[in-house]
């Protein structure tokens, strides 16, 4: 299969500074995420999915009709588009290399910032390929601009191959995935789908059925602050508490720098503070409800025995519930996954059934009643100045939702 404007679709999206905020109050976090959106939505129209639209929320909705005369399913496709606000998306310069050698890639020769094999062993596997990196200053913006322009090619295919068996498709692009929130402003009626795909994933080949259950945890310490000249037995230092609180967290285990695989962790990410009031941003991770609540437990045990040496100081505590392993869900609805490893199979791939050490939205439209795994993109090192992907990886996984269609037209 041939996408000839995927490379071009790509590189404006992520020239489009669409990065997300977390303490915006807005939805979207950020304006800038309806550029894209506006531009999603003419370039929908021009391939024939007429009723593309931008909603109130800023959410892009498409339908591509069926061309069978039997009943079908209707399947949605989704992707993102914010950008992580870990890294700026300001200004973004890709660079393409063609025909790559396998070796290192200079992403600035001002700073010498290198994109190296030894950390990137997936690069010596590219030889010949076109490779999309940055140049060092920002992230690149795959995570998602990949899957919006891999979905976006392959309804331009099935439009321009009348002949190729599709069921009714909805395309969906969501804002704010990146801080939580992609599917907060949208129903399963709005999807208006049995079945579903995020295209968000990493590696070629993989399909993720599996997600950590997730939860955010914030505590609040307000102290007194008085003159420290005279503060004997009057001041009660916000700083110090935050800081003991931090320091019982463990180290060697349970901490995203010393955990792999199915191990959970816990992860202070925001600490801001006065003597009179300090802040503790905390992400809970775990592959199963169990562990997280024990990760909460002890997060609280901690904190109790704290208040308990501070009398005077006001330690309060709140949990956010976030998401949940999409897999409970996916268990019972198995040929969702089994069609898209059909898909990648008939692509010439070998499917790689694994798990998500994070989140999509697909985990949240699972407990929303629609079974969504998470296809690959074709990118590697997201949310980083090391991003980067393969052309010819972003054409497989065009080609695996294309073939994929293909098998939810035929019962």
């Amino acid at each position: 299969m041939q996408f000839p404007n995927l490379l071009e679709r790509f590189l404006a999206y992520v020239r489009i500074d669409t990065g997300s905020i977390e303490e915006s109050k807005t939805f979207p976090s950020t304006l800038k995420q309806l550029d894209l959106a506006q531009k999603l939505k003419q370039e929908l129209q021009d391939i024939g999915l007429n009723d593309a639209t931008v909603n109130v929320n800023g959410y892009v909705l498409a339908t591509l009709p069926s061309n069978q005369t039997e009943n079908v399913p209707t399947i949605a496709l989704f992707a993102h588009m914010d950008t992580s606000p870990d890294i700026t998306a300001e200004n973004v310069k890709p660079c393409i290399q063609k025909n790559h050698n396998g070796k290192d890639i200079t992403l600035s020769f001002k700073t010498g910032l290198l994109l190296k094999t030894k950390d990137n062993p997936e690069l010596e596997e590219k030889v010949g390929q076109t490779i999309i990196t940055t140049d060092g200053t920002t992230l690149l913006g795959a995570d998602d601009k990949a899957g919006i322009a891999e979905i976006m090619s392959a309804m331009q295919y099935l439009t321009r191959h009348p002949d190729c068996p599709r069921p009714h498709i909805r395309v969906i692009f969501t804002p704010d995935e990146e801080v939580g929130r992609g599917t907060d402003r949208i129903t399963i009626n709005e999807i208006a789908a049995d079945a579903g795909y995020t295209v968000d994933g990493g590696p070629v080949g993989e399909i993720e059925d599996e997600t950590f259950c997730a939860d955010s945890m914030k505590i609040q310490i307000k102290g007194v602050n008085v003159h420290p000249g005279t503060a004997k037995d009057k001041m009660i230092n916000a700083i110090k508490i935050a800081s003991m609180i931090v320091e019982r967290f463990p180290r060697k285990h349970m901490s995203p720098e010393t955990t792999e695989n199915r191990e959970g962790y816990i992860h202070p990410h925001y600490l801001t503070g006065t003597v009179e009031e300090a802040v503790i941003k905390i992400l809970i991770r775990d592959f199963t409800a169990q562990g997280l609540e024990e990760k909460e437990g002890f997060i609280q045990s901690i904190v109790t025995e704290i208040k308990d040496n501070y009398p005077g100081a006001d330690i309060k505590v709140e949990l956010e519930k976030s998401y949940r392993n999409m897999k409970t869900v996916l268990d019972r609805h198995p040929i969702v996954v089994e069609k898209a490893e059909e898909a990648i199979r008939l692509s010439g791939l070998i499917p790689v059934r694994t798990r998500i050490r994070g989140g999509t939205d697909g985990a949240r439209l699972c407990f929303m009643g629609l079974p969504t795994p998470n296809l690959f993109t074709g990118g590697h090192n997201f949310h980083s100045r090391y991003e980067w992907i393969s052309l010819q990886d972003m054409e497989k996984a065009a080609e695996v939702i294309v073939r994929l269609m293909g098998l939810w037209a035929i019962k």
